[in-house]
């Protein structure tokens, strides 16, 4: 499994999105769901799906999905597909 797909698939869960929906548009506050206890649930998530642990200037940035691989990408060099 590749960690876009590890991302996605911590995403889905922790959110309880559909399989069928694009992550690409999913927003804090816009996503149904997706509120300041999701947010944590979101957090706990990805850490366990990718081995990593997130800073907390990196939980705060993590506003929707772009901004998450960013993040990933650029503060963790985990290479993920936005």
């Amino acid at each position: 499994m590749t960690y876009s797909e590890k991302l996605d698939a911590a995403l889905r869960t922790a959110l309880d999105l559909p399989e069928d929906m694009e992550l690409a548009g999913i927003a804090y506050g816009r996503t149904e769901g997706w509120d300041s206890v999701a947010h944590m649930q979101l957090v706990a998530a990805v850490e366990n799906a990718l081995g990593i642990m997130l800073e907390t200037e990196d939980v705060i940035a993590m506003s929707d999905y772009d901004a998450i691989c960013r993040i990933l990408r650029d503060h963790h060099d985990v290479a993920v597909d936005a």
